[in-house]
């Protein structure tokens, strides 16, 4: 059989795909390897979220090419989806595959090969109506692509792809574009899917998606559409139905679901990791609304409280965007002191990315490189003094830790892994393997910047 490496740009989501594809081929005999080797086949799965990211699908496409000229190179996913015009010009390009034709790659793969072959017999070149690169089905996609993972990379967490799809359309986003309208998984599947990935032995699972908040807005009961999120009774089902299971993980919330109630039902979850990714973008209401992210930083506090009433300790993370368009030095400063005031475990803190196709891109106010890295420098430097006293309080503390794998810290071996809020442990090894196993330690102090130590108890 031929060999096949794969190459994942971008999310989760892409991350979960690509593991199915490469489960799909696996099944019918290829043979996977590496993707720096010689390869029959390489597939890279794009990411289009930034120019930089459409760069950098280009360029491992090139380097595919380049690794072996005579391999199909296949580009699936949101670079092709969103550049049809550009995916024909790229002579590195064999097969263009769009979303939610993934599932299919084993069947496509077979008939182009198929093709190709027959045209070689002929001595005839293959009929590529468009040009040089075959185009499948880059329409953007309107219904749920259902794929079922059995296994992953990781050993010990797993994410399950619960919807596709985005309807929020921030001016500074083109991936409702690349990814269509939401569509939402059937429970009964995602059940199914989990239940067979406990057994085969994993013990945590994270949902994810494009946007998870707006799992079920699109589902009908009945003649109905229901236009609501349905996120908190799958999360409950999940819990409740499905035995064995050590841990659940959220994927990226949107701000506006967490009222009240929907922090109380959480907290009433006892296997519920208490991490909460609440993306932000901007501490300004000024700058929220050019974002197009329709909440205030009013509404986005209310639910962190929310979530500190319904427990005890838990890890919020978010995203922050610095340098959009038009945000003044007052802009700035109100959304440092924002996040000051919330106090976050984590920021992930990106420099504003013109994106061509978005609205952003053509607004006024566009800031300098030099502006956007210094502002970004600031928020570094806050982002690591509210992690490390995020950590600093574990020290002393009894906690669970889900262990992952074995690591050589300072010549010594550790077994790694993390608590339920997602802060990293380390524990010397000794003749046991703690592999995939949960146990209670005890968090003595810090091995190192984002690492503690631990003793048994």
């Amino acid at each position: 059989m031929k060999s096949v490496a794969f190459h994942n740009l971008g999310c989760k989501v892409n991350s979960y795909e690509l593991d199915v594809m490469q489960q799909i081929l696996q099944e019918k005999g290829y043979r996977i390897v590496p993707f720096d080797q010689i390869a029959d086949i390489y597939i890279i799965n794009t990411c289009t979220v930034t120019n930089i990211a459409d760069r950098k699908s280009r360029q491992m496409l090139h380097r595919a090419r380049q690794k072996n000229p005579e391999a199909v190179v296949v580009a699936v996913g949101c670079y092709v989806q969103t550049d049809r015009e550009g995916a024909l010009q790229d002579g590195s390009i064999d097969l263009a595959v769009g979303n939610n034709r993934k599932k299919d790659i084993a069947r496509i793969l077979e008939e182009f090969l198929k093709a190709r072959e027959e045209s070689a017999a002929r001595q005839i070149k293959p009929d590529k109506t468009l040009g040089d690169t075959t185009i499948l089905d880059l329409d953007r996609p309107c219904d749920y692509e259902e794929m079922t993972l059995s296994r992953t990379a990781e050993h010990t967490r797993a994410y399950i792809k619960i919807q596709d799809g985005c309807n929020q359309f921030c001016s500074y986003c083109v991936i409702p574009y690349a990814r269509g309208r939401v569509r939402s998984r059937r429970e009964e599947d995602i059940l199914e899917e989990i239940r067979g990935l406990v057994a085969q032995g994993y013990q945590e699972i994270v949902l994810t998606g494009i946007h998870i908040s707006s799992y079920g807005i699109d589902f009908e009961d009945g003649a109905c559409y229901r236009g609501e999120s349905r996120l908190i009774d799958l999360v409950e089902h999940i819990h409740d139905r499905v035995e064995g299971l050590a841990r659940i993980r959220l994927g990226s919330l949107e701000p506006r679901i967490i009222t009240a109630e929907t922090a109380g039902r959480l907290g009433a979850l006892a296997r519920l990791c208490p991490h909460f990714h609440l993306s932000l973008q901007s501490g300004c209401d000024e700058t929220l609304k050019r974002m197009n992210r329709q909440y205030t930083t009013g509404q986005y506090l209310q639910g962190v409280e929310y979530l500190r009433q319904a427990f005890p300790h838990p890890a919020i993370t978010t995203d922050v965007i610095v340098g959009f368009p038009g945000e003044t030095e007052e802009e700035f400063a109100c959304t440092k002191a924002f996040l000051e005031q919330v106090g976050f475990f984590e920021m992930h803190i990106f420099k504003y990315s013109r994106r061509a196709g978005t609205r952003a891109d053509r607004m006024p106010g566009q800031l300098t490189e030099r502006v956007k890295a210094a502002r970004s420098d600031e928020l570094f430097a806050l982002e690591a003094k509210q992690s490390e006293a995020f950590r600093r309080d574990y020290i002393g503390r009894q906690a669970e830790i889900l262990w992952e794998d074995r690591r050589e810290i300072e010549g010594r071996t550790y077994w790694l892994g993390h608590t339920g809020d997602y802060v990293k442990v380390a524990l010397p090894a000794g003749e046991d393997d703690l592999s995939n196993t949960v146990t209670q330690v005890r968090a003595e102090r810090f091995l190192t910047e984002d690492i503690l130590l631990g003793s048994s108890v």
